[in-house]
């Protein structure tokens, strides 16, 4: 029976790097900064080659700028995005008119409705950054059991007033007459033709 040879998959360490550069290596390569500046550098090649360290300083002062209040490069951004979006919308939609066949002509209107759709998604996301929607929160009464809700003070009733200077006791007398005799009526013998069904 043949047995198998386990590959060394794993890499051990190198001896070379210590803990402590580790650590930092970690650090750099999670930072929001690092990692924006590889795809940057990646992908904008056409303007050049970039130092990575200049990458991430820029994208460093642009992050602190965000997070002081600062929204105008954010801001710029989508409306360039929004730009670029509607070019690729005209552009295909113009290409799709130009088709023969239904297949490609349905291919390229798809891609450039895709392409609207993002346009006009961009714009919204602009337009809630510039104008912020007001948020009204709404107040569910729920309970399984008794529930007292105190939303501010309660409007007093116009007539409150007159409820309390009444005494907090049965009335005896109104207009001049007793209500309440105090004396125990005689009951009356009703109808006495109709009987009790057995």
């Amino acid at each position: 029976m043949a047995t198998k040879k386990k590959s060394a998959s794993k890499a051990a360490p190198s001896p070379a790097v210590d803990r402590d550069t580790a650590k930092a290596l970690a650090k750099i390569a999670v930072r929001p900064s690092t990692n924006a500046a590889a795809v940057i550098s990646e992908y904008g090649k056409m303007f050049g080659d970039h130092d990575i360290n200049d990458l991430m300083n820029e994208l460093v002062d642009s992050i602190e700028k965000v997070n002081d209040g600062d929204m105008k490069r954010c801001e710029g951004m989508l409306m360039g995005q929004a730009q670029a979006l509607q070019s690729i919308f005209t552009n295909l939609a113009r290409r799709a008119s130009n088709q023969e066949y239904l297949k490609n002509y349905e291919a390229f209107m798809r891609m450039a409705l895709k392409a609207q759709s993002q346009c006009r998604q961009t714009l919204e996301t602009l337009s809630n950054i510039k104008n912020p929607p007001v948020v009204y929160a709404k107040q569910a009464n729920i309970s399984n059991g008794p529930q007292q809700i105190n939303n501010g003070m309660p409007a007093q009733a116009p007539h409150a007033a007159e409820n309390q200077k009444q005494p907090n006791k049965l009335l005896e007398v109104q207009h001049g007459e007793r209500l309440d005799t105090g004396t125990a009526s005689q009951t009356i013998g009703g109808n006495q033709a109709m009987a009790a069904l057995e």
